[in-house]
């Protein structure tokens, strides 16, 4: 006789076990449509909304956002993601989401005109001939099954190119890099797809009798391929917007590389205050403390609470800059010079009583701190000036 409480409780229980896993039945596209959405869906469970548009937002943020738009326009996306869709990405309509053509036309020219390929993690419908010959040259992609193991890397890449620690480059025969060259553990942009080389095999030799070798090459999106060294160096080089990412520290803002004759190095620190004092706390995006450090970051403002210098509240870093070839209290008071204009200007307590007045905190937007670093590393920081009034950098009238 059966047991009715038992009986409920195998029905409550059914609804979690483990659904029976099945030899996949997509075809290649649809698994590159698949891994697309399900980018956008991290997205959504790390930040609580859809993917937007708009110049101010993360270049990955804004092609997340063209790649959704695709997805809801094509009927047979659809139709493929609907009981994928967990969040209720799909059900917006076109109209409500459509975006500026003016942003994407900037998102393109921040790309450089990244290669397209038919499919929706691209940002245009059409494929020139050259563009269809260097997908030829790509071996079938197919969903990466351990992508878990990899999702990390492309954060840090991700991460790093956001803050200037690694540069991409046009992959070109100008810039010297041979296929010998390409290495596990690099990372290229390949149409518009971050592309990481896992593994590289055994060298074989080629027909032709040149060298040749296998690679396990993993791609932002979720995928992989299984390429020759060769076949990917030849759509990089085909592929205009080919790019080829520099190590953290191969690429150093000021330079090269280090050297024994190098002046000094360190790191040019941006932070951000956590103070709950109502001033900061109203104005916290714009309130940035500019340093430069010969060490550790992190342990620069280990004791940041209890330091009068650190607004006696603690700090996150919101950007940092590796530096070569520069003397250190030269650059900080390169900086400190600049933004002179807009030095916050606070009196604090600090716990004994006393007031202190804080030196190297300014009201100034993050993007104008970038710029500044860069007009050093370029050499014309001397032309030009903060105008607090309009929050840039501007050359001063004669």
């Amino acid at each position: 006789m059966s047991d009715p409480d038992l009986d409920a409780l195998r029905e409550e229980l059914a609804e979690f076990a483990e659904p029976v896993r099945r030899a996949s039945t997509y075809t290649p596209r649809q698994e590159r449509i698949i891994a697309g959405f399900e980018d956008i869906e991290r997205f959504f469970e790390t930040h609580g909304r859809p993917p937007r548009h708009g110049e101010e937002r993360d270049i990955f943020e804004r092609l997340y956002a063209v790649r959704l738009d695709r997805i809801r326009a094509l009927e047979d996306c659809r139709a493929l993601l609907e009981p994928m869709d967990r969040f209720g990405l799909l059900s917006a309509t076109i109209e409500d989401v459509a975006y500026d053509e003016a942003d994407l036309d900037s998102l393109r020219d921040e790309l450089s005109g990244m290669a397209d390929r038919d499919d929706i993690t691209r940002l245009r419908h059409v494929r020139s001939t050259e563009d269809k010959r260097a997908a030829e040259e790509i071996a079938e992609r197919e969903v990466c099954r351990d992508f878990d193991r990899f999702r990390k890397v492309f954060s840090d890449i991700e991460r790093d190119l956001r803050t200037g620690v690694r540069k991409s480059r046009p992959f070109g025969r100008e810039t010297g890099l041979q296929k010998a060259e390409i290495k596990a553990g690099q990372a290229f942009i390949l149409g518009g797809q971050i592309a990481h080389v896992a593994e590289v095999g055994e060298t074989i030799r080629a027909p032709n009798g040149e060298t040749d070798a296998r690679l396990r090459v993993i791609y932002g999106n979720g995928t992989e391929s299984n390429l020759l060294l060769r076949s990917l160096q030849r759509a990089l080089y085909k592929d205009e917007a080919g790019r080829w990412i520099t190590e953290p520290s191969a690429g150093p803002l000021f330079g090269e590389a280090a050297d024994d004759e190098d002046l000094e190095s360190g790191t040019i620190y941006v932070l951000r205050s956590k103070s709950d004092h109502p001033y900061i706390a109203e104005h916290r995006e714009l309130i940035h403390k500019i340093g430069v450090t010969g060490g550790s970051v992190e342990t620069r403002i280990a004791n940041s609470a209890r330091d009068p210098t650190f607004l006696l509240a603690d700090v996150e870093i919101a950007a940092t800059y590796q530096l070569y070839n520069l003397n250190r209290t030269r650059l900080e008071n390169i900086l400190h010079r600049v933004f002179a204009p807009a030095r916050l200007d606070l009196t604090l307590t600090d716990r004994f009583g006393g007031n202190v007045q804080p030196r190297e905190w300014f009201l100034v937007p993050l993007h104008v701190i970038e710029e500044a670093v860069e007009r050093i590393r370029n050499g014309s920081i001397a032309d030009y000036v903060y105008d607090r009034q309009t929050a840039t950098l501007l050359q001063p009238a004669d």
